[in-house]
């Protein structure tokens, strides 16, 4: 068999997919910060800022899916790249003419998060499209690897650069990680094949049957569903809990939340056993079950503890967070047939990360209402109906093998 990283193609996506990643996971924190620290807004207004950056979730996944199984995704990739460093170039734009406030903000997070549903449908659809069955798992641990290695300097670097630097030079990070992105990208050679399909309501609505028919792909819906919703409402209360309640600075932030990434090589290399020893659907339930738990702990973080409690549970919540991902990613991959791997991935993401905006909007309203500890345990103990649904589950009963799917 050869090997992975023989396969030039593969090397090029997956540096171009690293890349990507750290612009957006730099992007994702410092626009936040950039309201927080330099607008000084409130908890509502920082819901309001995510939940805009988030709603292409809702808005597009669907839809995007169906463009995805239609277009080459190379294409999709390299230009969702382009509109992502236009857009964060914006910043450096509005600073100029004195309009950087919350309105620019919020333009540029919607446009920011349009293209990322794009990009993010399009390389999970490219890396089937590229690869042999038997070598998916271990191309989903290294490409999920990737967005674990950007999780561990983008929000370092966004922090830095905004406690720092100025605004604009912050943003300006993000637009250079998505240039390499595209340069990267643009080199792959691998040639695929142009659907005759349209890309309209009709597929959209089969790729919305065809999950919802499918037991361990139905069952990842309601399960990413409750995590996503409860995850949103928590971070909106997290990222001003880290700054305001624990006087924590923004170099300071940015290390806390890049411990999540240590965790997620970790939960990657993890990704690439347990499954196949273990069984899927054990390492699934008790992954989740042990990564959303661990978030409990954050409200009783306090004293000169602080960061190194931080440090730990962003670990432990980013090696099993990340087990979960892949494995899952595995499994959506496995039981879909491949003309249906945009639609699959889409619907799957509209379920789940569609809840975000509602989310980050009660994360606000909560906040203001109930306080920041509060707010933070609730929304924690409200993840954990994620490894609860998928208990109650087929996907839980998902043996050491996955099932044979036709990929035609």
């Amino acid at each position: 068999m050869p090997n992975l990283w023989q396969n030039s193609d593969f090397r090029r996506l997956w540096q171009g997919q690293t890349a990507s990643q750290l612009g957006e996971h730099s992007g994702l924190v410092i626009l936040p910060l950039i309201a927080v620290l330099v607008l000084n807004v409130d908890a509502g207004q920082l819901g309001a800022l995510r939940a805009v950056g988030q709603a292409p979730i809702f808005l597009l996944s669907l839809l995007a899916g169906a463009w995805v199984d239609r277009w080459r995704t190379r294409t999709v990739m390299v230009l969702a790249d382009l509109g992502r460093a236009l857009a964060l170039a914006g910043v450096v734009v509005a600073a100029a003419l004195g309009f950087l406030g919350l309105p620019a903000l919020l333009v540029i997070a919607f446009l920011v998060g349009a293209l990322s549903v794009l990009f993010d449908v399009a390389y999970q659809v490219f890396l089937v499209r590229l690869l042999p069955r038997d070598q998916l798992l271990r191309g989903n641990s290294a490409i999920e690897g990737s967005r674990s290695a950007a999780q561990i300097g983008g929000p370092a670097l966004g922090g830095a650069l905004v406690s720092l630097l100025s605004a604009p030079i912050a943003a300006a990070s993000s637009v250079v990680f998505f240039v390499v992105s595209l340069v990267s990208i643009a080199r792959i050679r691998h040639r695929e094949p142009v659907s005759g399909r349209s890309a309209g309501i009709p597929q959209i609505v089969e790729g919305f049957r065809f999950v919802v028919s499918e037991p361990s792909l139905r069952a990842v819906c309601f399960a990413s569903a409750a995590f996503q919703f409860s995850f949103a409402a928590l971070m909106t209360a997290y990222l001003i809990f880290l700054p305001r309640e624990l006087d924590l600075s923004a170099v300071a932030v940015g290390l806390a939340l890049a411990a999540v990434g240590p965790g997620a090589l970790v939960g990657s290399l993890l990704a690439a056993r347990l499954p196949s020893r273990f069984g899927y659907g054990v390492v699934l339930v008790s992954a989740a079950l042990v990564g959303d738990g661990v978030m409990l702990l954050v409200p009783a973080v306090h004293g000169t503890m602080t960061v190194p409690a931080l440090l730990a549970i962003n670990f432990v919540f980013g090696t099993f967070g990340q087990l979960v991902n892949v494995t899952v990613m595995a499994v959506r991959q496995a039981v879909t047939p491949e003309a249906m791997q945009g639609r699959a991935a889409a619907t799957i993401t509209f379920a789940g990360m569609g809840m975000t905006p509602l989310g980050s909007l009660l994360g606000g309203v909560l906040a203001g209402e109930w306080g920041l500890r509060t707010t933070i345990l609730v929304t924690a103990a409200g993840m954990l109906l994620s490894p609860l649904s998928m208990a109650l589950s087929p996907i839980a009963r998902l043996g050491r093998e996955l099932p044979e799917v036709s990929r035609s």
